[in-house]
């Protein structure tokens, strides 16, 4: 019988505007290695009140070596330039490097949606797909993420892409569905035709659902009218921890191989 491999562990945490959330990482698998350490978002989620809260999510899993850590803003070269969910006083900070300062150990900093596209084309829905994937959450809003040959193209922001002259996920994302009262067969024409507009400029080999709404995937995932295959996201909650971890392990040097 052969011997399992050594676990390639690492660290990530997912800032949202509820709960920040922690956990070990299998980086082979994917799969989390522990529970999740969760609190509260702070309200104001200022810096320090979140540097604050990240430092006791760290301190209780009693990890000490590199953090991935996704967060709900466009991030540059690690500064945020946007605030979605979290205090506008967040807009212009280096995010990684007050959280290293804070944590006293390598930080790597992605947009939560990109994150969660990087953990499915490594681990989950998208994993061994060639060419252009392109990820997308649909919630209140809807998140993307672009990869091509497994390299993420970050910061595509395309639910706010327009579509028929309103802004993409105005029309499609998940809270439109509720707030209109759509049903699933009204709402999945509507993501069709939001779908149809990013086909015409990307050409994407296979797009991936995900968000709250994908839990019923059954309902309307199937009466979409799209020229790309649609696949649903496996890794559900934990797609952002995990890609946070292995973006984080990877910018420190680190490899880690899918079993």
């Amino acid at each position: 019988m052969a011997a399992r491999k050594p676990t390639v562990e690492g660290f990530g945490i997912d800032i949202g505007g509820s709960g920040i959330k922690g956990a070990l990482v299998d980086l082979q698998s994917g799969e989390l290695l522990s529970d999740r350490f969760r609190i509260d978002t702070p309200k104001p989620s200022t810096p320090e009140r979140v540097l604050d809260v990240v430092a006791q999510v760290v301190a209780q899993a009693g990890h000490k070596g590199e953090v991935g850590i996704t967060f709900p803003a466009v991030i540059q070269h690690g500064i945020a330039r946007t605030a979605a969910n979290i205090d506008q006083a967040w807009i212009g900070v280096d995010i990684a490097a007050v959280m290293r300062e804070r944590l006293g150990v390598p930080v790597t900093v992605l947009n939560d949606a990109d994150a969660a596209g990087v953990a499915e084309v490594r681990y989950g829905a998208g994993f061994g797909v060639p060419g252009t994937v392109l990820m997308l959450t649909f919630g209140t809003g809807i998140g993307s993420a672009l990869l091509v040959d497994g390299v993420l193209v970050p910061n595509t922001e395309l639910g706010h892409i327009e579509v028929d002259g309103k802004d993409g996920e105005k029309r499609a994302s998940g809270s439109a569905r509720e707030t209109k009262g759509l049903s699933f067969e009204e709402w999945a024409g509507r993501v069709s035709r939001y779908l149809q507009v990013l086909e015409q400029g990307l050409w994407p080999d296979l797009i991936i659902v995900g968000g709250g709404v994908s839990k019923k995937a059954d309902r309307w995932v199937p009466l979409l009218q799209n020229r790309t295959p649609i696949k649903v996201a496996r890794l559900l909650n934990n797609a952002g921890i995990a890609g946070a971890a292995l973006a984080a392990h990877e910018a420190a040097g680190g490899s880690a191989t899918h079993p």
